[in-house]
């Protein structure tokens, strides 16, 4: 049975931009403009007309909590629009907000983005799913392996996954944080420089993997990833910040350190709307 959302004046949200930019691998939209995507052990399906949101599988609550619409999106968006170059990001993202994902599968899902593109990624973390989750009653998804089945067999299920050199990075890490427990509560508590040295010590989460993690899957929004992207903007609009040449650390730790002390604690939705604009071909000036 469908049920309908529907939005307040100042609840600005757009369905697609949010779900369409990459953030999450997923999520899929059929050609009557529905999405569907696995969230946890639920199967979601939501459509949206002007500001009405029809959806099936969840619950209100969780729909709200999911898509982050309990936050002041124009508070954040405020507080970011700082010149030229980002306003017009703003004005053409308008509605786009950062999902709360789950933070364990947030973190495997970008063990297995490094070096490659977004099919690539929903094809892996799909294969992921079928290959250790359980199939969901009544459909034919699969939820995301939890913690406990990596206690109890760790790479050989791997091998169908298409992770190439990722695999043994992400059966370490997953094996690893299943063995321990408690690593997102360690994560939450720590202050956000001490929870990114938390996560890149982890094998195969480096500087920019961190960066998603803390953004998308515990909602630190100080976090400022940076991908080859991101870095073109940045060199575009705010070359004090980028270099010519090769791509360096010493050079991503320029940026991040940049943005979050010129766009402040919500630098990641600076990052989403500037990579959402020039993705979506936005006539920044």
């Amino acid at each position: 049975m469908a049920h309908t959302l529907n939005l307040s004046s100042d609840q600005s949200f757009s369905l697609s931009l949010t779900l369409g930019c990459g953030q999450a691998f997923r999520w899929e939209q059929d050609e009557a403009g529905w999405w569907e995507g696995v969230v946890g052990d639920e199967v979601i399906r939501v459509r949206q007309e002007d500001r009405s949101l029809t959806f099936t599988g969840t619950s209100e609550e969780r729909l709200i909590e999911y898509f982050a619409l309990d936050m002041d999106l124009a508070h954040v968006l405020e507080t970011i629009d700082r010149d030229p170059f980002i306003h017009a990001a703003i004005e053409e993202c308008a509605g786009l907000r950062i999902l709360r994902q789950p933070s364990w599968e947030c973190l495997l899902s970008y063990l297995c983005a490094t070096n490659t593109n977004i099919p690539m990624v929903k094809k892996r973390v799909r294969l992921l799913a079928e290959s250790l989750g359980e199939r969901i009653p009544g459909t034919d998804q699969f939820a995301f392996p939890v913690p406990s089945v990596f206690n109890e067999t760790c790479a050989e299920p791997l091998d169908h996954c298409r992770l190439g050199y990722r695999k043994g990075y992400l059966a370490t890490t997953a094996c690893q944080l299943a063995a321990e427990g408690g690593w997102e509560g360690r994560v939450r508590a720590q202050p956000f420089e001490e929870a990114r040295q938390v996560l890149t010590r982890l094998p195969g989460i480096g500087p920019k993997a961190a960066d998603c993690v803390l953004l998308f899957g515990f909602s630190r929004y100080e976090a400022f990833p940076v991908d080859v992207w991101i870095r073109r903007i940045m060199q575009q609009f705010y070359p004090e910040t980028a270099a010519e040449g090769s791509f360096t650390p010493k050079e991503y730790e320029r940026i991040r350190r940049f943005a979050w002390e010129y766009f402040g604690e919500y630098a990641g939705y600076a990052q989403e709307y500037l990579y959402g604009a020039r993705m979506g071909a936005a006539q920044i000036p």
